[in-house]
């Protein structure tokens, strides 16, 4: 969480922007879920407009690759908290519309350290080469959406889990959407599952493409091994 106004108070101002920037990019490369937050749209708790200044920081934040905004005082005792959250999310919106994440990608340099960061890394190249329809990591603890999520794909990700506890963290992840599933008694229930959610997630058409991602062993964690490219 990089809450702006405590951190303020800690470092001098003008160093303010660099920090932000620089534990934002640093917890996207490690796979790390970040929020930036605090005096967002600080002028909407008494106005219904933000200010330019407000619409910018918030771009901004997207900009960097933050994995969520958050308002504070705005909707906790502000005059205009649907309007702050309607106005914030469409600021990102509009904002994500224009970031290049496949040339993001190709030009960021990641420290490949283990399988699960080969698999997660080589998933999203072929979700930009393939120009897929979306990413399904099949994942029992949540790692591997986790670190599929950090090379910001320019496709959506299912985390499909069989864990209440796992599916909570992934809802804070950037680009993922965490589906709750049965347990994976073979690899062939695995790829089923994981089509199936996707039709009804992605809205999937005939012909549209899926990189499917998971573990050839059911119910062991840290075991990915498997990509699969699903033609509907």
């Amino acid at each position: 969480m990089i809450g702006r106004g405590d951190l303020g108070v800690e470092v001098p101002f003008e160093e303010l922007p660099y920090i932000q920037k620089y534990l934002v990019t640093e917890c996207r490369l490690l796979g790390k879920r970040v929020i930036t937050a605090t005096e967002m749209l600080e002028s909407m708790i008494h106005n219904p407009r933000p200010t330019r200044a407000e619409i910018s920081d918030v771009a901004n934040a997207v900009y960097d690759g933050t994995s969520a905004v958050m308002l504070s005082g705005e909707t906790a005792a502000g005059k205009y908290p649907v309007e702050s959250v309607k106005t914030m999310a469409k600021i990102a919106e509009e904002t994500e519309k224009h970031i290049h994440y496949d040339k993001r990608f190709r030009i960021t340099e990641f420290h490949i350290k283990n399988t699960v960061d080969a698999i997660s890394h080589a998933t999203c190249g072929m979700a930009i080469d393939l120009n897929a329809d979306g990413i399904v990591a099949c994942t029992l603890t949540g790692i591997t959406a986790r670190m599929i999520s950090r090379f910001r794909p320019p496709v959506d990700i299912i985390g499909l889990t069989t864990t209440r506890k796992v599916w909570y963290k992934l809802a804070l992840s950037w680009g993922v959407t965490p589906v709750m599933s049965g347990t994976f008694t073979s690899t062939d229930v695995l790829f089923y599952h994981a089509t199936e959610t996707a039709k009804k997630v992605f809205d999937l058409q005939t012909g549209d493409h899926i990189i499917i991602t998971g573990g050839h062993v059911s119910g062991v964690s840290g075991n990915t091994s498997l990509i699969k490219v699903e033609t509907i």
